[in-house]
């Protein structure tokens, strides 16, 4: 998988994929991760990517001309998926969609800033919104940090036990279970015998017992 994301503040990026299951991916060549800074895209020999919105009112906008510069310039060299704004009013990004997005091989994220892009862009160069939430934050770059991380994660041989994603919260539309290790005694706070007894049917079917049970207490909404 190939992923490129296009930002104008690409140190943001640094640290999230500089360490751990990211990291080890990378290196693995299991995905590859692309920052593009968008303001070597401008045209402006000041390298300006935003201006003044049509209309007036507060904040600066995303200028389309370095967006567009550099989408054509990724999609003259290969064939992209998907181009995904990340923006407070997509959809919503669930468990369905990284797993979807996890197929894919190649994939545009466009960061925004400011008060976000113009719209031309996302009419006519966007294939897909995400949101992380219905929140705003300064810009994009965390959240597509937080879709790359979820994305990659799914890719075959980037966990060290592969079945350890599928047991996640939300792969079948449940959280997780309670999970315990050792000391099986701390203080007189104990492990529950079930998951003691060696017995791999009863505690699965504890398991999901307490996944259901959890999830109507904290994520009825989840439950069909």
């Amino acid at each position: 998988m190939r992923i490129d994301i296009i930002t104008c503040l690409p140190r943001l990026l640094d640290s999230p994929f500089s360490d751990s299951i990211l990291q080890r991916a990378q290196k693995k060549g299991l995905v590859e991760v692309n920052i593009h800074d968008l303001r070597k895209y401008s045209t402006d020999k000041h390298q300006k990517i935003d201006d003044y919105a049509f209309g007036g009112g507060a904040g600066m906008v995303m200028m389309i001309e370095p967006i567009a510069n550099c989408i054509r310039d990724l999609q003259s060299k290969r064939a992209y998926d998907e181009v995904i704004y990340m923006s407070p009013d997509g959809e919503q990004f669930t468990q369905s969609i990284a797993n979807q997005l996890s197929m894919y091989k190649n994939i545009i994220i466009l960061c925004g800033h400011y008060k976000g892009v113009d719209e031309r862009v996302r009419q006519h160069f966007i294939t897909r919104e995400i949101s992380i939430g219905d929140y705003v934050l300064s810009g994009g770059e965390l959240a597509a940090a937080v879709v790359s991380d979820a994305i990659i994660r799914l890719l075959p041989g980037v966990l060290s036990d592969e079945t350890s994603a599928l047991t996640d919260s939300f792969q079948d539309d449940l959280v997780a279970p309670p999970v315990y290790t050792r000391p099986a005694d701390f203080e007189g706070m104990v492990v529950p015998d079930i998951l003691l007894s060696g017995h791999e049917k009863k505690i699965d079917d504890w398991r999901f017992d307490q996944a259901v049970k959890r999830t109507k207490k904290r994520r009825p909404n989840l439950l069909k």
